[in-house]
């Protein structure tokens, strides 16, 4: 069976077929037969593609996939999904997400659906959506995150004043366990389990979110992601870190000043076309959001 080298999206954005990219996480006891049942699928539409088994290590940043390839289908769960969208991103390569972990709000599938998946695809019943990602730096290192920024004392019940300020002006003093940055992709991970707000991910906004604030009056904000925001910390601890999407960890010492802005950037994420609203549909699915309590 013969397809087309190309395919628009129903939001008018070309995906080309020349070379799909298979990615795996090999931890996963069931990744290889959810990809040869893959692999199968491709080759029935005579499809182009190349596998790459790989291992997300926690505190590494990954650096080792294929390049060469048009668009990338991840078989793994959100952590997976977060390490192949943060390498890919920056090659302007587009990703798409076969859940084999446990939420996978991030993945599009689950592994019974990919027939059925990678048709849409070929029929263009999907769109292109490009995700604001952000950066951690200042002159010693710089971090790349999809979900958030997380600035964090190392030891366990220790609290830390943080300063944050935004756009060079002295916005808040924190006393807490330690700050979220986060994307609006971000806000339904550990955002949302610190108190912070559901922000629908095509918003171009940075939300910020205490953790464990002792201050009745600290609140979460969000504010435009064109926004420079910088962070200090003090605290007696010599154990405070910086994660990116709770999976690389950079120790920072103790008078560093670390700066935050938007990624040059943006993730692309291939999302199928739904009859339910995507996102809100999302919520009440992995979240359930907005589902009484109370059944009839």
């Amino acid at each position: 069976m013969n397809v087309l080298k190309q395919i628009k999206s129903i939001n008018n954005k070309n995906l080309s077929l020349d070379k799909i990219g298979i990615v795996y996480n090999r931890k996963h006891k069931n990744a290889k037969d959810v990809v040869k049942k893959l692999e199968t699928i491709l080759e029935e539409f005579n499809l182009c593609f190349s596998t790459q088994e790989f291992c997300p290590e926690k505190h590494k940043i990954y650096t080792k996939l294929e390049k060469g390839v048009s668009f990338v289908i991840v078989v793994g769960g959100d952590g997976t999904f977060l390490t192949a969208a943060r390498f890919y991103a920056k090659h302007e390569i587009p990703i798409f997400g076969v859940n084999i972990g446990r939420l996978g709000f991030l993945t599009q599938l689950n592994p019974d659906d990919l027939k059925m998946g990678i048709q849409k695809i070929l029929d263009g019943k999907f769109k292109i959506e490009e995700r604001l990602m952000i950066k951690a730096f200042n002159n010693n290192y710089d971090s790349t995150a999809l979900n958030d920024i997380v600035i964090k004392n190392g030891e366990i019940s220790r609290s830390a004043q943080l300063f944050l300020n935004i756009n060079n002006r002295h916005v808040c003093d924190y006393i807490a366990d330690g700050l979220i940055i986060s994307t609006p992709t971000g806000s339904t991970a550990y955002t949302l389990s610190a108190g912070g707000p559901v922000v629908v991910p095509e918003l171009e906004a940075i939300v910020i979110v205490p953790i464990c604030p002792h201050a009745l009056t600290t609140r979460p904000i969000v504010v435009p992601a064109k926004e420079r925001l910088s962070v200090r910390i003090k605290t007696d601890s010599d154990s405070v870190y910086l994660t990116a999407d709770g999976q690389v960890n950079v120790k920072l010492n103790i008078e560093d000043e670390i700066s935050i802005i938007q990624n040059e950037h943006k993730a692309r994420l291939i999302l199928l076309e739904k009859e339910n609203n995507g996102f809100y549909s999302i919520l009440r699915e992995k979240l359930h959001w907005g589902i009484s309590p109370v059944k009839d």
